[in-house]
């Protein structure tokens, strides 16, 4: 029998399916998801699950219903693969998660990785956060030669840059949807990260987290292609597109899209000074874009 460690990805979305690539790379990764799929070591959920080690790649508004009807913790180790903040209760995704796995077994993927690119095996350099170095150690052998990762403690950070990024990217989609200029992306971006840096420290985030692959590089990435879903969901919205319409041609989830709900919340009940994604909820909800940029240049 092969002493090898057994992992298994959960969820088979693009990202999964892009995780899943990259680590069959070094050992047999298992895959599973709701649905079954054409991949290469495709396996039921109760198999996965009985792996140790897991990298859950759901998305983040369907975690925690997920967790409660599924997972059962028998000393799995687990990375999150997920970005988001739960909409209807305002939760980070490591609150959520807290419930059902001890903090030393849990970690966060973060950084600037489209699945496209990582599925062709280009380089990419990712940050695994986990207020275990352990964990981290742990998995690191894990990935291939293409990407490399980094550690960081800082959990919240990454949480916090993780889903806000989507938000601003639709902000960024808008922006590009409007025609409003180079000039107007690049001040939009800094000042979101700027956004993103003052709601992140309010919930004990580090600086450092904003400026690094976490923060500007996740945000750079995802606020300037036509490869996000989210800079797509912003760039339909400027074309007068209803959001349904937008996301029906999507066809995949844009997480920006209940983050921005989560965030909306928390800043009123924080009181946290969040001007632009507060503009993306109400477009969202079906504000005038251009009225939203002449709130944005007045406020």
């Amino acid at each position: 029998m092969s002493n090898k460690p057994k992992i298994a990805v959960i969820g088979a979305g693009k990202w999964g399916q892009a995780l899943h690539f990259a680590l069959s790379f070094k050992q047999e990764t298992y895959i599973t998801s709701r649905t079954p799929r054409d991949i290469k070591n495709f396996t039921d959920l109760n198999t996965a699950l009985n792996c140790e080690y897991l990298i859950i790649a759901i998305p983040a508004q369907q975690i925690k219903q997920w967790l409660k009807e599924n997972f059962v913790f028998k000393n799995q180790k687990v990375l999150v693969a997920s970005k988001g903040i739960e909409a209807n209760t305002g939760e980070f995704l490591n609150e959520i998660y807290a419930e059902h796995v001890p903090e030393k077994n849990i970690g966060f993927i973060s950084g600037p990785s489209f699945a496209a690119e990582v599925i062709q095996g280009l380089p990419c350099a990712l940050v695994l956060n986990s207020t275990s170095k352990k964990l981290y150690q742990e998995f690191k052998p894990f990935f291939p030669d293409f990407i490399k990762t980094y550690y960081s403690a800082d959990v919240i950070g990454a949480e916090v840059a993780g889903a806000y990024k989507n938000v601003l990217a639709i902000a960024s989609g808008i922006c590009e949807g409007l025609h409003l200029g180079k000039n107007a992306q690049a001040s939009l971006i800094s000042r979101g990260l700027v956004e993103m840096q003052r709601f992140g420290k309010n919930f004990g985030a580090k600086k450092s987290s904003f400026i690094g692959l976490s923060g500007a590089g996740d945000l750079f990435l995802t606020a300037s292609s036509n490869m996000s879903r989210n800079y797509r969901v912003g760039l339909g919205l400027a074309q007068n597109k209803s959001l349904e319409e937008i996301l029906e041609e999507l066809g995949e989830v844009a997480e920006g899209v209940k983050t921005s709900e989560a965030i909306y919340k928390l800043s009123k009940e924080y009181n946290i000074y969040t001007p632009i994604a507060n503009e993306v909820k109400l477009v969202l909800d079906g504000k005038n874009p251009k009225d939203s940029l002449k709130d944005l240049l007045n406020s």
